[in-house]
């Protein structure tokens, strides 16, 4: 379809000098994943899930300076190719309110469109290259990347979400929890091995860091 193809030329663009793990492998990565979700999901509008798979990080504020100005870019863009207001609204719901610091006071109440591209974003977070996104983003923020004195925070909000941590508690903190949040019964499945291969690493990894193997 030409739009998707213009809309995946848009992405490559925006996002080709992001160098924290939102960039268009990731991108093209959800985009997959909602794919394999998809059959599973005969009632989603394919159409408003592929594009909003292919968008959700252009207004993302760790990508962008300005997440108004991006959003009216985006906006412009949309209508520029003639998409719906309703299609345009729809994809705006997902893109707005699908990342985790967005639900982290309250569950946003998505779509089934929006749930399988959260779904798919958050596959993406977890398994070995949940692995290493993650150690790639903390290297780019300057995170530590462990102090087993620093104890996983207990409590995060929208506003200490952002603030540093060690890259090790990240996964204490947000991606061992990722599993249980997933919204369609096929995420869950393919949840489950990735998951598992975080807290082998993460075990690992701690065992060699005190260097007791």
């Amino acid at each position: 379809m030409k739009i998707v193809e213009e809309i995946k030329c848009y992405v490559k663009q925006k996002l080709a000098h992001d160098f924290s793990g939102h960039d268009m492998a990731h991108i093209e990565r959800v985009v997959g994943l909602t794919q394999q979700i998809l059959p599973y999901e005969p009632k989603a509008n394919c159409f408003i899930v592929i594009l909003s798979a292919y968008l959700h990080d252009v207004i993302d504020e760790k990508v962008v300076a300005d997440v108004n100005q991006a959003s009216a870019e985006l906006r412009g863009y949309l209508n520029s190719l003639n998409v719906s207001s309703d299609d345009i609204s729809m994809i705006f719901d997902i893109i707005d309110n699908m990342s985790y610091r967005k639900n982290l006071a309250s569950k946003k109440i998505l779509s089934l469109e929006g749930k399988i591209v959260q779904d798919a974003d958050r596959l993406d977070a977890i398994g070995a290259i949940g692995v290493a996104r993650t150690f790639y983003y903390g290297g780019n923020k300057h995170h530590v990347m462990c102090d087993l004195a620093i104890s996983p925070r207990t409590v995060i909000n929208e506003v200490n979400y952002k603030q540093s941590s060690t890259v090790i508690n990240h996964f204490y903190e947000k991606l061992f929890l990722l599993k249980d949040m997933m919204n369609t019964q096929i995420a869950k499945k393919l949840a489950v091995p990735r998951h598992q291969f975080l807290v082998e690493f993460v075990k690992q990894f701690e065992e060699e860091w005190r260097g007791e193997c």
